[in-house]
């Protein structure tokens, strides 16, 4: 990928995180943190609020780019030790067994100091999964079958890890932070997974319109030279 081309993919998703953070958590904390400022007619408190919601989701944003990036590099050793893509595979769907596995049984345990509505932590786990598995088969339906089992990989094994700091909040409001965390990660993660290819396929294009302006130059410079 050119400069050029990973600097608008970079944009894009930051703002992808940033707007969705930004709105999604004035929805969820309403009643705790803006609701106060708008009855008071406040407004500049609401926007700064706003503000400091949509920087958090600029942050969730270069934490999902982080991960995708360092995927790309785990996919490419996953397959080189394995030797066989099928064999990397089946290694990846026993990882995300284990990830699900652990959400189930251990992370989503009730902690002291938390309000522990098991339903939003089922709604959440029902969309890191559901989100998923959509976007995988999507992926797959734009390029190779085979890419079915590392799109899901990524999209759960990889956003979890992601997701790890949100899961250890403890305050009474850290169910509400599950999701205004889950659902950028999951909206960046699935940007970068789809959209990828044609940042990739427009740096192709970009190189061959630069290589023939060199060529272009070289053959003027030849002519002068004549």
């Amino acid at each position: 990928m050119t400069i050029r081309n990973w600097f608008i993919f970079f944009l894009n998703a930051m703002w992808i995180g940033g707007l969705i953070t930004g709105v999604l958590g004035s929805i969820i904390l309403w009643n705790k943190n803006f609701a106060t400022y708008y009855e008071a007619g406040q407004w500049g408190a609401v926007i700064a609020a706003f503000i400091v919601l949509v920087g958090f989701g600029l942050i969730i944003s270069v934490i999902a780019q982080m991960g995708f990036f360092a995927y790309l590099t785990i996919h490419q050793m996953g397959v080189n030790i394995f030797k066989s893509l099928t064999l990397w595979n089946w290694v990846q769907l026993l990882i995300i067994a284990f990830v699900i596995f652990d959400l189930i049984f251990f992370r989503f345990k009730a902690t002291e100091g938390t309000s522990s509505h098991i339903w939003l932590r089922i709604v959440a786990l029902g969309l890191l999964i559901g989100a998923s598995v959509i976007v995988a088969i999507i992926k797959a339906n734009k390029t190779k079958k085979q890419i079915l089992i590392s799109a899901l990989f990524f999209m759960i094994a990889i956003t979890t890890l992601e997701w790890l700091a949100a899961l250890r909040v403890q305050s009474s409001d850290a169910d509400a932070w599950l999701l205004i965390v889950l659902v950028p990660l999951l909206s960046v993660n699935a940007y970068q997974l789809l959209s990828l290819p044609k940042y990739n396929a427009k740096s192709d294009v970009d190189r061959k319109k630069l290589e023939a302006r060199r060529e272009a130059r070289k053959e003027a410079i030849a002519l002068k030279a004549k």
